[in-house]
């Protein structure tokens, strides 16, 4: 059972192709409508010929009803030029003509069989009653039945110059029996199935044809898509690494230059993974190999070495291990940061609580350059946030602010809401950025002055880590920048904390 299933379902495959889609959407197109025309064709021409037969028949009959009068053969059926004009119409249509008079009684069969019998049907008591004629098409049994009148009219009966009075009685038509006439169709039957033969070979005909095209058609349609697919192929089977192009229609342009972006921003990537792995294995290795040249020059002076010398070597030491602590951890956090799936401990914060904290514990820092820290809040502000990624995103703001500062400068930090997010601004009087460098400075071990941000210890990782915490948080960062003027870092998050 199983494995009919499996085979069932791999020969369903076929259909989820675009070329095998696209083939019989094309074959169904173009045989449809042929169908459609040749039935119509067909059954046109069948009821074409029927009402022509019937229309030719009744003029005909009309003529006789008229010599039937004329003859009155409905008194004296004697007459034999009737006789044979009923049987040359009989036998040219290749039919039967019946001639039955008020009695409902046959008086004239060309078939001889039905003479003196009475005819009870439905078309004929009609015929008689009303005076009118009509036909009746039975495809089944393959003839048409025609009912004619023979009707007396009053106008043949008056004379042309009467002198009877104006107000008398006017005659009316009388019907003074009927015509029963059943002509064969099958000499219709017989072009008509010829016909059928020729259409049904035309459609076979036709049915290769668009069967043809159809295939052609989806081949060709498919192809810019087939080249597509080799390309991306190619590329990723490392083949080639240059833009692909594919040109020929519209739809596969979009899916090239959207490939081409992908792999653009693949390449920034990987070329970006290689600059960190650089400046990761940089950064760890400058600390230790300063450790180990102090240790070496230590080393090398044997006992000797002056106590005051040692101190200040040890001094070195312990700060680049320090430096080297700090590396760890900032990789450590950004790891965090960086994971899909990464922990938020959510909580009712008050900011403006948790902000004064900060900042009291950063101000003795502020001080040692006789850098002012002023916090003014608009409101009193709580949201939704992790405490501890929140104090890594201000404190990293603030502590750079005071880094990257002037002497007796200044760091303010603005706290503001609205109904939906908080806002946190944090500008300085600092040495600035250059407008070149702000679109970088979120990238990890970036540094706008790597010599001095050596000098106060930057690891140029704390941008990157606050962002992504920011991120976190559904929120959002923006930096401005004047050189040589400040820098203010405008943070904004959502009140309540949305998950993804």
């Amino acid at each position: 059972m199983n494995i009919k299933l499996k085979k069932i379902l791999s020969q369903l495959k076929v259909l989820r192709s675009l070329k095998a889609r696209i083939f019989i959407i094309v074959f169904l197109i173009g045989i449809i409508p042929s169908i459609i025309l040749t039935y119509g064709i067909l059954e046109n021409y069948e009821d074409r010929a029927v009402s022509v037969r019937t229309s030719d028949v009744q003029n005909q009959l009309n003529i006789i009803a008229n010599h039937l009068i004329t003859y009155n053969y409905l008194a004296d059926n004697s007459s034999e030029v009737i006789s044979a004009e009923l049987e040359q119409i009989s036998n040219l249509y290749d039919g039967r003509i019946m001639v039955i008079n008020p009695g409902l009684k046959v008086i004239k069969d060309t078939y001889g069989t039905s003479e003196g019998k009475t005819v009870i049907t439905e078309s004929v008591i009609k015929c008689m009653k009303q005076g009118t004629g009509g036909s009746n098409y039975d495809s089944e049994y393959g003839y048409i039945e025609i009912t004619t009148p023979i009707i007396q009219t009053a106008a043949a009966d008056s004379a042309a110059g009467s002198t009877e009075p104006e107000n008398k009685e006017k005659k009316k038509d009388v019907v003074l029996g009927v015509i029963l006439t059943n002509v064969s169709t099958e000499s219709i039957n017989v072009t008509l199935d010829i016909l059928s033969r020729k259409a049904l070979l035309l459609a076979i005909m036709m049915l290769v044809a668009i069967f043809a095209i159809a295939l052609l058609l989806s081949h060709i349609l498919m192809k810019p898509f087939e080249r597509v697919a080799k390309a991306i192929s190619e590329v990723k089977e490392g083949y080639k690494d240059e833009p692909i192009s594919v040109p020929d229609y519209l739809e596969t342009e979009h899916i090239v230059d959207a490939f081409n972006e992908l792999i653009s921003r693949m390449k920034v990537v990987d070329t970006s993974r290689q600059e960190f792995v650089a400046n990761v294995s940089h950064e760890l290795k400058t600390p230790i190999t300063s450790v180990k040249v102090l240790a070496d020059s230590l080393l090398a002076q044997g006992d000797s070495v002056p106590a005051e010398l040692y101190r200040e070597f040890m001094v070195d030491i312990a700060e680049e291990i320090e430096r080297e602590d700090k590396i760890i951890n900032d990789l450590l956090s950004m790891v965090k940061m960086d994971r899909t799936v990464a922990t938020m401990n959510v909580t009712v914060v008050d900011v403006n609580e948790l902000t004064e904290l900060i900042l009291k514990r950063l101000r003795p820092i502020a001080r040692k350059r006789d850098i002012e820290v002023v916090f003014e809040s608009k409101r009193a502000v709580t949201a939704e946030a992790d405490e501890v990624k929140l104090t890594l995103i201000i404190t990293n703001l603030v502590e750079n602010a005071i880094k990257y500062n002037k002497e007796q400068g200044w760091v303010k930090v603005l706290l503001d809401a609205d109904h939906q997010f908080f806002t946190l601004e944090i500008a300085d009087s600092g040495i600035g950025i250059p407008e070149t460098a702000l679109e970088h400075i979120y990238e990890r071990f970036y540094r706008v002055d790597k010599s001095h941000s050596r000098e106060i210890g930057g690891t140029g990782l704390g941008l990157a880590i606050t962002r992504n915490a920011i991120l976190m948080h559904r929120g959002s960062i923006k930096a401005s920048s004047v050189e040589g003027e400040g820098t203010t870092f405008s943070v904004k998050i959502p009140l309540n904390y949305v998950t993804a």
